[in-house]
């Protein structure tokens, strides 16, 4: 309730925080937000895809590989590349990504034979037939040879294998390339959408 929100806010304000920003919301889940006076600062495609029929491959290209504990750095350091300051990832917001169903697949594209130099990484959950695509980033330079389908097929190849149904992804308003290649995939936008507010 935007009450509850209030005294929320009241709280953080006590111990120091001057902004609060929520997760992507559906438009029921911001009613209450908006009442306690938060605006909202960026919107998103939300887009769906059914997961029938026989799965795409993700076809030839760059090495997809298990990502490792100590691909960690390497992963933010292609996540800070891909994404504007606001929706970079941190340490926290990485495992909080890895964490967020019951089910991940975390993987990398490597590039060089013989290396480990990540260019792209995936993170796909699974909670029972629903699947999620968290998180798809490339490097800008990696960008448009095919390394992101690659991944987002692997991806979705795997949610198939595990019964998912329906898959489910977002991307910010602007991010032209990203929802180019989620349509081309066959998501198909959900009219509602989702929103960030802030107070």
């Amino acid at each position: 309730s935007a009450e509850f929100l209030r005294r929320c806010l009241d709280i953080l304000a006590s111990r120091g925080y001057t902004r609060v920003v929520t997760g992507a919301l559906s438009p029921l889940e911001q009613a209450g937000f908006i009442a306690a006076g938060f605006d909202v600062t960026e919107r998103l495609h939300l887009l769906t895809l059914e997961l029938d029929g026989r799965p795409a491959e993700p076809g030839p290209g760059l090495r997809l590989a298990r990502a490792r504990p100590s691909d960690r750095a390497a992963v933010l350091a292609v996540d800070g590349a891909a994404f504007s300051p606001f929706w970079r990832f941190d340490d926290a917001s990485l495992a909080d990504a890895l964490d967020a169903t019951p089910h991940t697949r975390w993987r990398v594209a490597l590039g060089d034979r013989g290396s480990r130099q990540v260019v792209g990484y995936a993170i796909d959950g699974r909670s029972g037939s629903s699947g999620f695509v968290q998180r798809l980033a490339v490097l800008p330079a990696a960008q448009g040879e095919g390394t992101g389908r690659r991944l987002l097929l692997d991806g979705l190849g795997w949610m198939r294998r595990r019964g998912v149904r329906r898959a489910v992804v977002n991307t910010q308003i602007g991010n032209d390339r990203a929802l180019a290649l989620y349509r081309d995939v066959g998501f198909r936008d959900d009219p509602a959408g989702l929103s960030v507010l802030a107070a």
